[in-house]
């Protein structure tokens, strides 16, 4: 049986549910508060040094990182198109999960901490690292579907959730229209799931 370590408000923890929900994989998830400070316990951090979630066990693998999990996902559980076998395709999806653990950590994700919990960050890099990303997912999203390839992909589960949860970072999207679509196309798959504070686009 597949085991989550996670937050129930943590968007990288939402990402491996949601990649789960559309394997249509069972799992068991290990929430714990981060008020309690669980994840800092020498028991956890025997499953990760660095002390964050998500942690992903299947038997004895156990897998940290959100990035790393979704590929281990798609590879072993998931349909080609999740993460292709083909360089060119599979190298354009890297660049999105490199982008999700990077701009959208340092943006989106660092406003949504800053004015949910308080935490002390650049406001002025981090508005313009997200007004920066939005652009470019714009842009990028005028005359396709999905982000990396011509089908679904780990790279859009990647990027999703922190975009999605923009206006909890005071971000606006509502000039964003392809970004908007591309959420709506996300939330109306089969097996769909959300987290607290995603507010959806297909209403």
């Amino acid at each position: 049986m597949i085991e989550l370590f996670e937050f129930s408000l943590s968007g990288n923890s939402y990402k491996i549910r949601l990649m789960l929900s559309f394997l249509n994989l069972k799992y068991e998830s290990r929430l714990f508060n981060p008020i309690d400070k669980e994840h800092k316990s020498e028991k956890f951090l025997e499953l990760n040094p660095f002390g964050q979630v998500p942690v992903l066990k299947d038997g004895n693998l156990i897998l940290r990182d959100s990035q790393a999990i979704l590929v281990y996902l798609a590879r072993v559980y998931g349909e080609d198109h999740w993460f292709p076998g083909d360089p060119t395709k599979s190298a354009e999806i890297v660049a999105w999960l490199s982008t999700a653990a990077n701009e959208v950590s340092r943006g989106p994700s660092a406003l949504r901490v800053h004015y949910l919990l308080g935490r002390t960050i650049n406001l002025e890099e981090a508005n313009q690292v997200t007004e920066n990303l939005l652009n470019l997912l714009e842009k990028r999203l005028t005359s396709r579907n999905w982000l990396a390839t011509d089908e679904l992909s780990i790279a859009d589960i990647a990027m999703y959730p922190y975009i999605a949860l923009c206006h909890q970072g005071k971000v606006d999207l509502s000039e964003y229209k392809n970004i908007k679509k591309w959420m709506r196309r996300i939330e109306t798959l089969p097996n769909y799931i959300s987290m607290p504070g995603i507010e959806l686009q297909i209403t």
